[in-house]
């Protein structure tokens, strides 16, 4: 599908791995610009090598307020607009609420929430010249629970929040704020996750059974399909929106899988 983003430079935090890789690889296939943000220089330039396609990296360490700001004028340095912004970049790090503390939840929330802040607001000013779109990567955690990740959970749900804020905040410039909220995607970091139980296979089956639509796991590059077509003016009318992207697995009846 032509998504009309050819040329456009898109910020993707976390762009090198994972759910942030898919959305990546979606970019390029349209011809866009993504531009990498992470943490591992080495990963980021891997990751762009296999794209085989225009891009760009800046390495940064997002859970330092002062980086996020950083990050935002290499991208201008470079190309002098931005056109979207996917926040993306995140982990889900298992500060409970017996298991925490105040430094580690604070940090925790830094890591998952705040940089989603510091990031739209360094771009706003280029992206209300390109009257760009931003998306916003959660977490049904917001919605369900998981347990011993309060942290994590509170970080997706201000993410929740801010896509709805802004999508109301940014009505004036045209500027179209949407989350695509992800439930069981198979990514490098949940493969390690799996790999901790006595029987790998066993518990990934488990819950992939539980999974109503084709009782599989949800890919990355079903995530970036969806955020991609989100950047784009295909969606030109659609704001404020928490889009579940995770095979009905959060709000159809798990006994009909």
């Amino acid at each position: 599908m032509d998504l009309k983003l050819q040329g456009k430079v898109v910020i993707v935090t976390g762009g090198a791995k994972g759910i942030g890789y898919g959305i990546v690889q979606v970019l390029a296939r349209e011809q866009a610009i993504p531009v990498i943000v992470g943490r591992n220089e080495d990963d980021n330039l891997e990751a762009l090598r296999t794209l085989g396609s225009d891009g760009f990296q800046v390495t940064a360490e997002l859970g330092d307020p002062d980086a996020c700001k950083m990050a935002v004028k290499k991208v201008i340095e470079k190309y002098g607009r931005i056109d979207g912004l996917v926040n993306n970049a995140g982990v889900n790090d298992g500060v409970g609420l017996e298991t925490g503390n105040y430094p580690r939840f604070m940090q925790s929330l830094h890591n998952n929430l705040v940089h989603y802040y510091l990031m739209a607001h360094h771009a706003l000013p280029y992206l209300i010249q390109s009257r760009g779109s931003i998306v916003n990567i959660g977490s049904k955690t917001a919605e369900t629970g998981q347990g011993n990740t309060s942290a994590y959970a509170a970080a997706n749900g201000g993410r929740n929040a801010l896509t709805r804020e802004w999508a109301v905040e940014l009505l004036k410039y045209g500027i179209r704020v949407n989350a695509v909220i992800v439930a069981e995607c198979f990514t490098p970091l949940y493969e390690n996750w799996v790999s901790q139980f006595d029987d790998p296979a066993a518990k990934l089956k488990e819950i992939s059974d539980h999974i109503p639509l084709g009782n599989r796991m949800t890919t990355s590059e079903e995530i970036g399909q969806m955020a991609v077509f989100l950047l784009s003016d295909n969606s030109s009318h659609t704001t404020g929106q928490l889009i579940h992207v995770d095979g009905g697995y959060v709000h159809l009846d798990r006994a009909i899988s």
